[in-house]
């Protein structure tokens, strides 16, 4: 096997060589993970961890806070979604998932407490990945849909 690569004649060269053509191989297979992370830090609108987040939806201002903070993962969060504007017709709900990664069903049905105001009890999984980000998609039926990434504390 040394005569095959045999390289320059010195063993320096076939250790290079080897390197070369394990981190040639493994490329494809770290690029997927790498760039999903990437992807998903740059998608990250909202620091849950330091407060409250508020995006725009048609005129509206929709402000999302999960508490207790810090936000962690497998323990019961109370969602709170704030709505200024004119009432809605019905609750909002929130559908939980990872940027970039199809997951199973995860919602947690909104309850209206005051003028605008709305709560729900849910929980955030602990991803195998390791992976951190997560996406809440708060859904109002008379307005669309708003999009909150964050990371989460394992």
């Amino acid at each position: 096997m040394w005569k095959i690569l045999k390289i320059n004649g010195n063993r320096h060269s076939n250790l290079s060589y080897g390197l070369f053509v394990l981190l040639f191989i493994s490329v494809p297979f770290l690029g997927p993970k790498v760039d999903a992370e990437m992807k998903s830090r740059d998608l990250k609108n909202c620091n849950i961890q330091e407060g409250s987040c508020t995006m725009d939806l048609l005129g509206h201002k929709v402000t999302l806070d999960i508490h207790p903070k810090p936000v962690k993962a497998m323990n019961d969060l109370t969602f709170r979604v704030t709505l200024t504007g004119e009432p809605l017709s019905s609750s909002p709900h929130i559908d939980l998932g990872m940027p970039g990664m199809k997951m199973g069903p995860n919602r947690v049905v909104l309850k209206e407490v005051g003028k605008g105001i709305y709560e729900g009890v849910g929980v955030i999984v602990r991803c195998s990945s390791g992976r951190r980000t997560w996406r809440a998609t708060i859904t109002f039926s008379d307005l669309g849909e708003v999009k909150f990434i964050f990371d989460v504390i394992y």
